[in-house]
Protein backbone atom coordinates (compact mmCIF):
# COMPACT_ATOMS: atom_id res chain seq x y z
CA UNK A 1 0.00 0.00 0.00
CA UNK A 2 2.76 2.44 0.71
CA UNK A 3 3.34 2.25 -3.06
CA UNK A 4 0.20 2.99 -3.84
CA UNK A 5 -0.34 5.46 -1.35
CA UNK A 6 2.59 7.69 -2.90
CA UNK A 7 0.63 6.98 -6.02
CA UNK A 8 -2.45 8.76 -4.52
CA UNK A 9 -0.43 11.81 -3.00
CA UNK A 10 2.15 12.23 -5.27
CA UNK A 11 0.61 10.62 -8.51
CA UNK A 12 3.67 9.50 -10.81
CA UNK A 13 6.45 12.57 -9.55
CA UNK A 14 9.06 10.77 -10.67
CA UNK A 15 12.09 11.34 -8.60
CA UNK A 16 15.45 9.37 -9.77
CA UNK A 17 17.21 7.27 -7.40
CA UNK A 18 20.51 7.53 -8.66
CA UNK A 19 25.38 9.04 -7.68
CA UNK A 20 30.76 9.62 -9.06
CA UNK A 21 33.04 8.17 -11.37
CA UNK A 22 32.73 8.85 -15.17
CA UNK A 23 34.79 6.89 -17.20
CA UNK A 24 33.92 7.08 -20.82
CA UNK A 25 37.53 6.33 -21.92
CA UNK A 26 37.11 2.80 -20.55
CA UNK A 27 34.51 2.03 -21.97
CA UNK A 28 34.22 -1.70 -22.53
CA UNK A 29 33.58 -3.13 -26.39
CA UNK A 30 30.78 -4.54 -27.45
CA UNK A 31 31.13 -8.50 -27.59
CA UNK A 32 29.03 -10.46 -29.69
CA UNK A 33 28.70 -14.28 -28.65
CA UNK A 34 29.03 -16.60 -31.39
CA UNK A 35 25.94 -18.33 -32.45
CA UNK A 36 24.44 -14.20 -32.59
CA UNK A 37 26.88 -12.88 -35.42
CA UNK A 38 25.70 -12.02 -38.62
CA UNK A 39 26.26 -14.45 -41.68
CA UNK A 40 24.54 -16.96 -43.84
CA UNK A 41 21.73 -19.08 -42.14
CA UNK A 42 21.53 -16.78 -39.14
CA UNK A 43 18.89 -17.91 -37.39
CA UNK A 44 16.76 -15.95 -34.49
CA UNK A 45 15.98 -18.24 -32.17
CA UNK A 46 19.86 -19.22 -31.71
CA UNK A 47 21.26 -15.95 -31.54
CA UNK A 48 18.41 -15.45 -28.86
CA UNK A 49 19.66 -18.48 -26.91
CA UNK A 50 23.20 -17.46 -27.65
CA UNK A 51 22.74 -13.75 -25.84
CA UNK A 52 20.70 -15.52 -22.75
CA UNK A 53 23.91 -18.05 -22.92
CA UNK A 54 26.24 -15.56 -21.83
CA UNK A 55 24.77 -15.37 -18.07
CA UNK A 56 25.96 -18.13 -16.24
CA UNK A 57 23.47 -20.20 -13.93
CA UNK A 58 24.32 -18.84 -11.01
CA UNK A 59 23.65 -15.22 -12.60
CA UNK A 60 20.03 -16.60 -13.54
CA UNK A 61 19.64 -18.01 -10.37
CA UNK A 62 20.48 -14.89 -8.50
CA UNK A 63 18.15 -12.60 -10.61
CA UNK A 64 15.43 -14.96 -10.70
CA UNK A 65 15.33 -15.22 -7.02
CA UNK A 66 15.89 -11.21 -7.25
CA UNK A 67 12.67 -10.86 -8.87
CA UNK A 68 10.60 -13.70 -7.84
CA UNK A 69 10.95 -12.42 -4.23
CA UNK A 70 9.60 -9.27 -5.42
CA UNK A 71 6.17 -10.92 -5.34
CA UNK A 72 5.93 -11.52 -2.18
CA UNK A 73 6.59 -7.93 -1.41
CA UNK A 74 3.87 -6.33 -3.92
CA UNK A 75 1.62 -8.76 -1.34
CA UNK A 76 3.38 -8.13 1.86
CA UNK A 77 3.56 -4.40 0.94
CA UNK A 78 -0.29 -4.57 0.03
CA UNK A 79 -1.15 -6.12 3.52
CA UNK A 80 0.89 -4.24 5.23
CA UNK A 81 -0.04 -1.34 4.33
CA UNK A 82 -3.88 -2.24 4.88
CA UNK A 83 -2.82 -3.06 8.80
CA UNK A 84 -1.14 0.40 8.94
CA UNK A 85 -4.57 1.91 7.97
CA UNK A 86 -6.62 0.19 10.27
CA UNK A 87 -4.02 1.43 12.93
CA UNK A 88 -5.04 4.46 12.37
CA UNK A 89 -8.74 3.63 12.06
CA UNK A 90 -9.74 1.35 14.74
CA UNK A 91 -7.46 3.30 17.38
CA UNK A 92 -7.74 6.95 18.12
CA UNK A 93 -4.60 7.94 16.22
CA UNK A 94 -6.65 9.29 12.54
CA UNK A 95 -9.23 11.41 15.06
CA UNK A 96 -6.63 12.99 17.03
CA UNK A 97 -4.74 13.98 14.00
CA UNK A 98 -7.80 15.71 12.84
CA UNK A 99 -8.06 17.39 16.47
CA UNK A 100 -4.74 18.65 16.48
CA UNK A 101 -5.23 20.07 13.00
CA UNK A 102 -8.38 21.63 14.29
CA UNK A 103 -6.58 23.45 17.09
CA UNK A 104 -3.91 24.76 14.77
CA UNK A 105 -5.57 26.03 11.99
CA UNK A 106 -9.06 27.77 11.46
CA UNK A 107 -10.26 26.93 7.18
CA UNK A 108 -11.24 23.58 6.17
CA UNK A 109 -7.98 23.76 3.36
CA UNK A 110 -5.23 24.09 5.90
CA UNK A 111 -6.53 21.96 8.09
CA UNK A 112 -6.79 19.26 5.44
CA UNK A 113 -3.25 20.08 4.80
CA UNK A 114 -2.20 19.74 8.48
CA UNK A 115 -3.52 17.00 8.89
CA UNK A 116 -1.80 15.31 5.76
CA UNK A 117 1.58 16.77 6.75
CA UNK A 118 1.25 14.37 10.18
CA UNK A 119 -0.39 11.64 8.40
CA UNK A 120 2.45 11.78 6.19
CA UNK A 121 5.16 12.03 8.57
CA UNK A 122 3.22 9.21 10.48
CA UNK A 123 2.96 6.30 8.07
CA UNK A 124 6.87 7.12 6.96
CA UNK A 125 7.33 5.66 10.36
CA UNK A 126 4.99 3.13 10.51
CA UNK A 127 6.10 1.63 7.27
CA UNK A 128 9.97 2.58 7.52
CA UNK A 129 10.57 -1.38 8.47
CA UNK A 130 9.70 -2.19 5.43
CA UNK A 131 10.81 0.35 3.14
CA UNK A 132 14.33 -0.36 4.95
CA UNK A 133 14.00 -4.19 4.05
CA UNK A 134 13.32 -3.34 0.50
CA UNK A 135 15.09 0.05 -0.36
CA UNK A 136 18.03 -0.73 1.35
CA UNK A 137 18.92 -4.23 3.10
CA UNK A 138 17.81 -6.21 0.01
CA UNK A 139 19.40 -4.30 -2.36
CA UNK A 140 22.83 -4.84 -0.84
CA UNK A 141 22.10 -8.20 -0.05
CA UNK A 142 21.66 -8.95 -3.60
CA UNK A 143 24.68 -6.87 -4.69
CA UNK A 144 23.19 -3.92 -6.34
CA UNK A 145 23.56 -1.11 -4.37
CA UNK A 146 26.67 0.95 -3.14
CA UNK A 147 25.46 3.50 -1.44
CA UNK A 148 25.87 3.88 2.79
CA UNK A 149 23.33 3.43 5.67
CA UNK A 150 23.66 7.34 5.97
CA UNK A 151 23.31 7.97 2.48
CA UNK A 152 20.42 5.72 1.95
CA UNK A 153 18.76 7.45 4.87
CA UNK A 154 19.65 11.06 3.58
CA UNK A 155 17.90 10.17 0.15
CA UNK A 156 15.19 8.98 1.88
CA UNK A 157 14.34 12.06 3.87
CA UNK A 158 14.64 14.29 0.73
CA UNK A 159 12.11 11.84 -0.65
CA UNK A 160 10.11 12.23 2.97
CA UNK A 161 10.04 16.27 2.71
CA UNK A 162 9.22 16.28 -0.88
CA UNK A 163 6.10 13.92 -0.13
CA UNK A 164 5.14 16.23 3.00
CA UNK A 165 4.96 19.94 0.17
CA UNK A 166 3.39 18.39 -2.39
CA UNK A 167 1.37 15.28 -0.96
CA UNK A 168 -0.30 17.28 1.22
CA UNK A 169 -0.99 19.92 -1.17
CA UNK A 170 -2.56 17.22 -3.14
CA UNK A 171 -4.80 16.24 -0.54
CA UNK A 172 -5.61 19.37 0.30
CA UNK A 173 -7.10 19.78 -3.06
CA UNK A 174 -8.67 16.64 -2.78
CA UNK A 175 -10.44 17.94 -0.09
CA UNK A 176 -11.44 21.44 -1.10
CA UNK A 177 -12.78 18.96 -4.20
CA UNK A 178 -14.74 16.66 -1.76
CA UNK A 179 -16.28 19.77 -0.19
CA UNK A 180 -17.52 21.50 -3.21
CA UNK A 181 -18.62 18.59 -5.06
CA UNK A 182 -19.27 15.83 -2.63
CA UNK A 183 -21.42 13.56 -5.02
CA UNK A 184 -19.38 14.10 -8.30
CA UNK A 185 -15.75 14.41 -6.41
CA UNK A 186 -14.56 11.09 -8.46
CA UNK A 187 -14.57 12.84 -11.83
CA UNK A 188 -13.07 16.35 -10.42
CA UNK A 189 -10.88 14.21 -8.24
CA UNK A 190 -9.41 12.52 -11.78
CA UNK A 191 -8.89 16.25 -13.28
CA UNK A 192 -7.12 17.07 -10.32
CA UNK A 193 -4.37 14.03 -9.98
CA UNK A 194 -4.04 14.30 -13.76
CA UNK A 195 -3.11 17.88 -13.48
CA UNK A 196 -0.79 16.74 -10.37
CA UNK A 197 0.69 14.22 -12.61
CA UNK A 198 1.76 16.39 -15.37
CA UNK A 199 3.07 19.42 -13.34
CA UNK A 200 5.29 16.30 -11.52
CA UNK A 201 6.17 15.30 -14.69
CA UNK A 202 7.49 19.23 -15.37
CA UNK A 203 9.37 19.84 -12.66
CA UNK A 204 11.05 16.89 -12.15
CA UNK A 205 13.67 16.51 -14.77
CA UNK A 206 14.47 20.45 -13.24
CA UNK A 207 14.05 20.72 -9.77
CA UNK A 208 13.46 17.47 -7.99
CA UNK A 209 16.27 14.93 -9.56
CA UNK A 210 18.97 17.34 -9.06
CA UNK A 211 18.21 17.02 -5.26
CA UNK A 212 19.28 13.15 -5.47
CA UNK A 213 22.21 13.51 -7.66
CA UNK A 214 24.40 15.63 -9.57
CA UNK A 215 23.99 16.18 -13.18
CA UNK A 216 27.17 17.64 -15.77
CA UNK A 217 26.66 17.87 -19.53
CA UNK A 218 28.32 14.65 -20.79
CA UNK A 219 32.05 16.21 -22.77
CA UNK A 220 32.94 16.34 -25.69
CA UNK A 221 33.45 13.45 -28.15
CA UNK A 222 32.05 10.82 -30.04
CA UNK A 223 29.16 9.48 -27.62
CA UNK A 224 28.03 12.83 -27.09
CA UNK A 225 27.37 14.10 -30.85
CA UNK A 226 25.73 10.54 -31.30
CA UNK A 227 23.51 11.15 -28.92
CA UNK A 228 22.68 14.68 -30.47
CA UNK A 229 22.72 13.20 -33.79
CA UNK A 230 20.02 10.32 -32.56
CA UNK A 231 18.27 12.88 -30.56
CA UNK A 232 18.02 15.38 -33.76
CA UNK A 233 17.26 12.79 -36.11
CA UNK A 234 14.01 12.02 -33.56
CA UNK A 235 12.64 15.40 -33.01
CA UNK A 236 13.92 15.46 -29.39
CA UNK A 237 14.18 19.13 -28.86
CA UNK A 238 17.65 18.45 -26.84
CA UNK A 239 21.05 20.72 -27.20
CA UNK A 240 22.81 19.02 -24.21
CA UNK A 241 22.83 15.78 -23.04
CA UNK A 242 23.09 15.04 -19.08
CA UNK A 243 25.00 12.61 -17.64
CA UNK A 244 24.12 11.88 -13.38
CA UNK A 245 26.34 10.09 -11.20
CA UNK A 246 24.03 7.24 -10.17
CA UNK A 247 26.92 5.20 -8.96
CA UNK A 248 27.29 6.16 -5.48
CA UNK A 249 23.66 4.60 -4.90
CA UNK A 250 23.02 1.92 -7.02
CA UNK A 251 24.91 -0.50 -9.83
CA UNK A 252 21.58 -0.41 -12.20
CA UNK A 253 22.41 1.18 -15.60
CA UNK A 254 19.54 3.95 -16.56
CA UNK A 255 18.71 6.73 -19.03
CA UNK A 256 16.03 8.68 -19.94
CA UNK A 257 14.02 11.74 -22.03
CA UNK A 258 11.84 13.32 -19.63
CA UNK A 259 10.15 16.44 -18.95
CA UNK A 260 6.92 18.38 -20.38
CA UNK A 261 6.52 21.64 -21.83
CA UNK A 262 9.76 23.10 -22.00
CA UNK A 263 11.82 21.29 -19.64
CA UNK A 264 12.58 17.89 -21.39
CA UNK A 265 16.14 16.40 -21.12
CA UNK A 266 18.17 13.34 -21.84
CA UNK A 267 19.92 11.99 -19.14
CA UNK A 268 22.06 8.60 -18.97
CA UNK A 269 23.37 7.57 -15.19
CA UNK A 270 27.35 7.01 -14.79
CA UNK A 271 26.60 3.04 -14.34
CA UNK A 272 25.71 3.18 -18.50
CA UNK A 273 28.34 5.11 -19.37
CA UNK A 274 31.20 3.10 -17.58
CA UNK A 275 29.43 -0.57 -17.85
CA UNK A 276 28.30 -0.42 -21.02
CA UNK A 277 29.80 -0.49 -25.17
CA UNK A 278 28.77 2.58 -26.99
CA UNK A 279 26.44 0.29 -29.02
CA UNK A 280 24.68 -0.54 -25.65
CA UNK A 281 24.43 3.67 -25.00
CA UNK A 282 22.91 4.16 -28.96
CA UNK A 283 20.30 1.65 -28.19
CA UNK A 284 19.25 2.36 -24.89
CA UNK A 285 18.75 5.78 -25.39
CA UNK A 286 16.94 5.25 -28.93
CA UNK A 287 14.81 3.64 -26.44
CA UNK A 288 14.21 6.25 -24.42
CA UNK A 289 14.10 8.87 -27.26
CA UNK A 290 11.13 6.80 -28.27
CA UNK A 291 9.26 7.28 -25.71
CA UNK A 292 9.14 10.89 -26.41
CA UNK A 293 8.65 10.75 -29.78
CA UNK A 294 5.52 8.19 -29.52
CA UNK A 295 3.76 10.34 -27.12
CA UNK A 296 4.13 8.02 -24.37
CA UNK A 297 3.77 10.01 -21.31
CA UNK A 298 0.30 11.96 -22.64
CA UNK A 299 -1.10 8.10 -23.80
CA UNK A 300 0.10 6.73 -20.29
CA UNK A 301 -1.54 9.69 -18.97
CA UNK A 302 -5.06 9.52 -20.25
CA UNK A 303 -4.75 5.71 -19.70
CA UNK A 304 -4.12 6.32 -15.71
CA UNK A 305 -6.37 8.51 -15.91
CA UNK A 306 -9.04 6.37 -17.53
CA UNK A 307 -7.76 3.93 -14.25
CA UNK A 308 -8.29 6.67 -11.74
CA UNK A 309 -11.50 7.09 -13.08
CA UNK A 310 -13.03 4.36 -12.01
CA UNK A 311 -11.02 3.86 -9.61
CA UNK A 312 -12.41 6.90 -7.73
CA UNK A 313 -15.86 6.03 -8.78
CA UNK A 314 -15.41 2.53 -6.79
CA UNK A 315 -13.75 4.76 -4.15
CA UNK A 316 -16.71 6.73 -3.87
CA UNK A 317 -19.39 4.09 -3.69
CA UNK A 318 -17.45 1.84 -1.28
CA UNK A 319 -16.39 4.78 1.26
CA UNK A 320 -19.68 6.04 1.26
CA UNK A 321 -21.16 2.58 2.29
CA UNK A 322 -18.65 2.07 4.62
CA UNK A 323 -19.35 5.13 6.56
CA UNK A 324 -22.68 4.79 6.64
CA UNK A 325 -22.07 1.49 8.70
CA UNK A 326 -19.56 1.97 10.62
CA UNK A 327 -18.93 5.86 10.31
CA UNK A 328 -19.66 7.09 13.80
CA UNK A 329 -17.43 4.03 15.25
CA UNK A 330 -14.46 4.86 13.00
CA UNK A 331 -15.26 8.72 13.98
CA UNK A 332 -15.52 10.00 10.42
CA UNK A 333 -18.35 11.89 9.26
CA UNK A 334 -18.21 11.71 5.57
CA UNK A 335 -16.30 12.50 2.56
CA UNK A 336 -14.99 15.81 3.69
CA UNK A 337 -14.10 14.75 6.97
CA UNK A 338 -9.84 14.73 7.10
CA UNK A 339 -10.25 11.76 9.39
CA UNK A 340 -11.08 8.87 6.91
CA UNK A 341 -8.04 9.74 4.47
CA UNK A 342 -6.45 6.28 5.98
CA UNK A 343 -9.54 4.74 4.71
CA UNK A 344 -9.47 6.87 1.44
CA UNK A 345 -6.48 5.41 0.97
CA UNK A 346 -7.06 1.74 1.88
CA UNK A 347 -9.60 1.77 -0.80
CA UNK A 348 -7.80 3.51 -3.07
CA UNK A 349 -4.37 0.90 -2.24
CA UNK A 350 -7.15 -2.01 -3.20
CA UNK A 351 -8.40 -0.83 -6.40
CA UNK A 352 -4.66 -0.25 -8.06
CA UNK A 353 -3.62 -3.58 -6.34
CA UNK A 354 -6.07 -5.70 -8.15
CA UNK A 355 -5.05 -3.23 -11.69
CA UNK A 356 -1.47 -4.75 -11.60
CA UNK A 357 -1.59 -6.57 -14.12
CA UNK A 358 -3.84 -3.95 -15.81
CA UNK A 359 -1.17 -1.33 -15.37
CA UNK A 360 1.82 -3.37 -15.74
CA UNK A 361 0.35 -4.23 -19.27
CA UNK A 362 0.20 -0.89 -19.99
CA UNK A 363 3.39 -0.07 -19.39
CA UNK A 364 4.73 -3.11 -21.03
CA UNK A 365 2.96 -2.45 -24.12
CA UNK A 366 4.36 1.05 -24.42
CA UNK A 367 8.06 -0.33 -23.57
CA UNK A 368 8.13 -3.00 -26.36
CA UNK A 369 6.53 -0.24 -28.58
CA UNK A 370 9.58 1.56 -27.60
CA UNK A 371 12.27 -1.03 -28.03
CA UNK A 372 11.03 -1.63 -31.42
CA UNK A 373 11.66 2.31 -32.47
CA UNK A 374 14.86 2.28 -30.59
CA UNK A 375 15.96 -0.78 -32.93
CA UNK A 376 15.04 1.04 -35.57
CA UNK A 377 16.44 4.20 -35.04
CA UNK A 378 20.28 3.37 -33.49
CA UNK A 379 19.99 0.43 -35.62
CA UNK A 380 21.87 -1.43 -32.94
CA UNK A 381 20.56 -4.69 -32.24
CA UNK A 382 23.85 -6.55 -30.21
CA UNK A 383 24.07 -3.48 -28.39
CA UNK A 384 20.00 -3.31 -27.31
CA UNK A 385 20.77 -7.58 -26.81
CA UNK A 386 23.74 -7.20 -24.58
CA UNK A 387 21.40 -4.58 -22.61
CA UNK A 388 18.77 -6.77 -21.88
CA UNK A 389 21.61 -9.27 -20.55
CA UNK A 390 22.30 -6.62 -18.45
CA UNK A 391 19.07 -5.60 -17.21
CA UNK A 392 18.66 -9.24 -16.12
CA UNK A 393 20.69 -8.23 -13.26
CA UNK A 394 17.63 -8.05 -10.95
CA UNK A 395 15.04 -8.94 -13.88
CA UNK A 396 14.24 -12.48 -14.53
CA UNK A 397 14.92 -13.22 -18.05
CA UNK A 398 13.08 -15.88 -19.27
CA UNK A 399 9.45 -16.17 -17.70
CA UNK A 400 6.13 -17.76 -18.41
CA UNK A 401 3.80 -16.27 -20.81
CA UNK A 402 1.11 -15.59 -17.66
CA UNK A 403 3.70 -14.95 -15.15
CA UNK A 404 4.99 -11.81 -17.67
CA UNK A 405 1.86 -10.69 -18.05
CA UNK A 406 0.82 -10.23 -14.39
CA UNK A 407 4.22 -9.34 -12.85
CA UNK A 408 6.11 -8.09 -15.49
CA UNK A 409 6.26 -4.06 -16.69
CA UNK A 410 8.99 -4.02 -18.84
CA UNK A 411 9.52 -7.40 -21.75
CA UNK A 412 11.55 -10.06 -20.17
CA UNK A 413 14.84 -9.96 -21.22
CA UNK A 414 14.64 -13.06 -22.95
CA UNK A 415 11.57 -11.63 -25.46
CA UNK A 416 13.61 -8.20 -26.02
CA UNK A 417 16.94 -10.32 -27.53
CA UNK A 418 14.96 -11.90 -29.35
CA UNK A 419 12.51 -9.03 -30.78
CA UNK A 420 16.19 -7.77 -31.37
CA UNK A 421 17.44 -10.45 -33.18
CA UNK A 422 14.34 -10.81 -35.30
CA UNK A 423 15.37 -7.10 -36.52
CA UNK A 424 18.62 -8.21 -37.21
CA UNK A 425 18.01 -11.03 -39.60
CA UNK A 426 15.45 -8.50 -41.24
CA UNK A 427 18.67 -6.04 -41.98
CA UNK A 428 22.03 -8.23 -42.29
CA UNK A 429 23.29 -6.36 -45.27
Amino acid sequence: MTRKLRLLTLLFLVVFLATPVLAEDAAPTLTIPEGAQAGPGFDVLRATEAWVGTLSPEQRAKSDAYFEGGYVLQLVGFLYGLGVAALFLLTPLSRRLRALAERVAKGAFPRSVIYAVQYILLLTLFTFPLTFYEGFHREHAYGMANNSFGSWLGDEAKSLAISVVLGSLFVGLLYLIFRKAPRMWWVWGTVASLAFMAFGAMIAPVYLAPLFNTYKSVPEGPMREQILSLARANGIPADDVYWFDASRQTKRISANVSGLFGTTRISLNDNLMNRSPGESIQAVLGHEMGHYALNHVYKMLLAIGVIALCGFAFTSWAFDRIVSRWGSGLGISGIADPAGLPLLAAIVSVWFFVMTPMTNSLIRTQEAEADIFGLNASRQPDGFANTAMQLSEYRKIHPGKWEEIFFFDHPSGWNRAHMAMAWKKEHLD
